[in-house]
């Protein structure tokens, strides 16, 4: 698959268009961001850990029988997928108190919930990603009815799978963040799942296993991100 024009780049990634208009290319950057890009740097091979991860989970969940935007990995840093329409919507599923839950509502990081926490958050930088609800969404026409009720559905399994697949690998998902767009009409999960996207801590010891570590400066990051990867792939994974 040919890869050519620069359609986007993002935070994280670059997408590329290819000579299918129905599949694009997504290139893995080191790049790291915090806080709404007001933290910067880089996290070595970053990229390379982010891409593997996000294809072997998104095989699971595809194999699941919940559609994603995978089609193939291609290299250690890139992979091709199909021609997705985001949702302008960020779905975090929350099954544990931290970050930001537990600095706005005062509660303890660790906590456990009864049930799993569904928040969505509008993705638009100069606005800070507000939390919205079902209403906002749907007077804002960010997303129908339907596609809302298919997304809740499509999370809470994904958290499922999820929540399994990393305990047999001594991690506890403690929340994570994905998004949903449309491809010829239908919703399916797209973007990616990986350190950056999940709160992942340490079964035995608590130790954060993720992104946090970049936020709060909690050294060994680079290391961290190779050890979760080490982890997904050691036991079943590609």
């Amino acid at each position: 698959m040919e890869k050519k024009e620069l359609l986007y780049e993002g935070k994280a990634k670059k997408v590329y268009a290819t000579d299918d208009p129905g599949l694009l290319i997504v290139s893995y950057k080191d790049d790291a961001t915090a806080f709404n890009g007001q933290k910067k740097g880089q996290i070595a091979d970053k990229g390379v850990v982010n891409n593997i991860m996000s294809n072997i989970i998104f095989g699971l969940i595809e194999d699941a029988g919940v559609p994603t935007h995978l089609v193939r990995q291609l290299s250690d840093r890139e992979t091709l997928v199909k021609r997705v329409s985001i949702l302008p919507i960020e779905v975090i599923v929350r099954n544990v108190a931290a970050g930001s839950f537990s600095k706005r509502y005062g509660v303890e990081e660790g906590r456990p919930f009864a049930r799993p926490v569904l928040e969505f958050s509008y993705k638009n930088d100069a606005l800070g990603d507000p939390l919205i609800n079902d209403d906002h969404i749907l007077a804002l026409g960010l997303a129908t009815e339907g596609d809302l009720a298919t997304v809740r559905r499509c999370a809470m399994e994904v958290n499922r799978l999820m929540k399994g697949f990393f305990l047999e690998r001594g991690l506890r998902l403690i929340d994570f963040k994905i998004e949903f767009g449309l491809c010829e009409g239908a919703i399916i999960l797209a973007d990616e799942i990986s350190p950056d996207t999940c709160r992942l801590w340490d079964v035995d010891t608590g130790e954060k296993m993720d992104k946090d570590r970049f936020r709060r400066d909690l050294g060994k990051v680079e290391e961290t991100y190779q050890a979760v990867l080490a982890r997904v792939r050691g036991a079943g994974g590609a």
